[in-house]
């Protein structure tokens, strides 16, 4: 109605009251904008924009396209009114887009394997393999070193993207990549043997952008920053989703048999009693627990999941849990959502992959397995076999793949870890109360 008149359009922050909605353009991935187990949107731009549709008193509109060309496009013909994707602000300026202030700094790391040489420059790299993504930023920096350095040589993969060249340092496959700090940091969980061997001497700002047409509205978001700043709001998102758990409880990989003595006692008698509900055996039941929280009802995730068995806000109203604090309706929850997730997987499966899939299913979410599924059944491979969709879930982190699945990005590797994890805590579940009667001291029965 607006295109057919002669009255100008109105500026950004009118149509956005009049449309009721903040229209976003993103990219899929770790550093933007993802599906969590319960399908719920996630990542640290998104989380901004929602904060920052609620100020305006708007619903959030927000969508994925795959290119930065495509984000760029979308504010030129105003079909979005933001771009938040992790946007490294250019040096060259991009016709018909402005960028907002920065909100946080990155700097570029050349990543090495521990136990390798370590190099202090690129000037001692010498023969080593330097791989880079190609058309990534990283490629700028080398550029900018070779002429201090002539013999400076260096591979641009076009057919892959960092988060797969870190796996590759860590595999040993090549010597040294580059990422910047939020790559780095989201690769180390999967890979903790990666080290960084310096920085690059330039910071690299990450800003949202608009279109030039209406700079006031940029002044609305340089306001919404500032106050996210002052109120350390924003360091709060960042530390969420970039760093590390302080929790000791989750950094202690020891402590099975002591808390298997302290703390399983005390839950055994519900999950015994939720798994003849469910019909479900209890050792995985009190595993899946363990695996979650450590058997500490009190404990609390960064995505929002809560209690022993970790529900989320949607999946504990699925399950019935008023008080996901209270460790009994935790577990019983949990074994009725576990249930409900187990009768998704398609019953031609067989045990035990039938019971691997759906404790992949329960940590990454339906979707995501379904989408590793397809992956290996396209491959030629056996999307029935947990043996064979295991190694087509790590995939869902690597952009050449997550952008050829309906549900995008997932932190493919720890499905793959969970099922590992919850089968041996299981295995030591039925060691422990096994025929045998074995006892671990004089307090403790197993039976």
């Amino acid at each position: 109605m607006l295109l057919g008149t002669c009255a100008p359009l109105p500026g950004v922050y009118d149509q956005i009251k009049i449309l009721g909605e903040l229209r976003v353009v993103t990219r899929g991935g770790p550093l933007s904008f993802y599906r969590d187990v319960d399908g719920s949107p996630q990542g640290p731009e998104f989380e901004l924009a929602q904060r920052f549709a609620d100020e305006l008193g708007v619903r959030l509109k927000i969508t994925a396209v795959r290119s930065y060309a495509e984000i760029y496009a979308a504010l030129r013909t105003g079909r979005a009114h933001l771009a938040a994707a992790g946007l490294k602000v250019p040096v060259k300026a991009i016709p018909g887009v402005a960028f907002g202030p920065t909100y946080q700094r990155v700097r570029e790391h050349l990543v090495y394997l521990r136990g390798a040489i370590r190099p202090s420059s690129l000037a001692e790299i010498g023969n080593g393999d330097l791989e880079i993504a190609a058309g990534s930023s990283h490629a700028k920096a080398l550029r900018a070193a070779r002429d201090a350095i002539p013999g400076l040589a260096w591979m641009e993969n076009a057919s892959t993207d960092s988060q797969v060249l870190l796996g590759g340092v860590a595999a040993g496959e090549i010597d040294y990549t580059i990422a910047d700090s939020m790559e780095f940091a989201i690769a180390h969980d999967e890979h903790p043997d990666l080290r960084i061997a310096f920085d690059f001497p330039v910071e690299q700002s990450l800003a949202w952008a608009a279109s030039t047409h209406d700079l006031d509205f940029l002044r609305d978001v340089t306001w919404y920053f500032s106050r996210l700043t002052t109120d350390g709001e924003l360091a709060a998102i960042v530390n969420r989703y970039y760093g590390r758990p302080e929790d000791p409880e989750f950094a202690d990989n020891g402590g099975f048999m002591r808390h298997l003595q302290s703390r399983l006692p005390l839950y055994r008698k519900w999950f015994e009693e939720a798994a003849e509900q469910s019909s479900q055996d209890w050792r995985l039941l009190a595993a899946i627990g363990y695996q979650e929280s450590k058997w500490n009802p009190g404990a609390s995730s960064a995505s929002g999941a809560r209690g022993l068995m970790q529900l989320t806000v949607k999946s504990a109203s699925e399950a019935r849990v008023t008080n996901p604090a209270d460790p009994r309706q935790s577990i019983f929850g949990g074994a009725r959502y576990f249930g409900a997730v187990y009768a998704k997987i398609p019953a031609r499966i067989p045990e035990p992959d039938r019971t691997w899939f759906a404790l992949a299913a329960y940590n990454i979410g339906y979707g995501h397995l379904e989408d590793a599924r397809r992956l290996a059944q396209k491959a030629g491979h056996d999307p029935d076999s947990w043996g064979d969709v295991r190694e087509f879930l790590p995939l869902l982190e690597q952009e050449y793949w997550y952008t050829q699945t309906e549900n995008g990005y997932a932190r493919g590797w720890e499905p793959v870890r969970y099922v590992d994890n919850v089968r041996g805590y299981r295995d030591m579940l039925e060691w422990a109360w096994g025929s045998n009667n074995v006892s671990l001291n004089n307090n403790v029965s197993l039976n």
